[in-house]
């Protein structure tokens, strides 16, 4: 499985970003209207099917690290958003 975030706009002056988020098996996509505040909110509405429950939460999981880390790094002076990120999970890797 596949966890994508891929950065669509940077918002509110960098305190928050838009991203097309996604969960990819080897049968289905799952994509989302992502929007992350800085700090760690999140709000994703499904584009079309939802995911099921345990992939869902796994894309918003990762979603919330990525909005957690981005005041991290606006306070060290570095881009806060990525244009992306992808995370592959197998299996039995959680």
């Amino acid at each position: 499985m596949r966890f994508l975030l891929d950065r669509q706009a940077i918002e509110e002056e960098g305190a928050s970003a838009r991203y097309l988020a996604a969960v990819y098996t080897p049968d289905e996509a799952f994509e989302y209207a992502a929007l992350l505040r800085a700090g760690g909110e999140v709000e994703m509405t499904p584009v079309a099917a939802r995911a099921p429950v345990e992939l869902e939460d796994k894309l918003l999981a990762h979603a919330r690290q990525a909005a957690r880390a981005a005041a991290r790094k606006a306070a060290e002076d570095l881009p806060p958003w990525p244009h992306r990120v992808l995370r592959w999970r197998g299996p039995g890797r959680g």
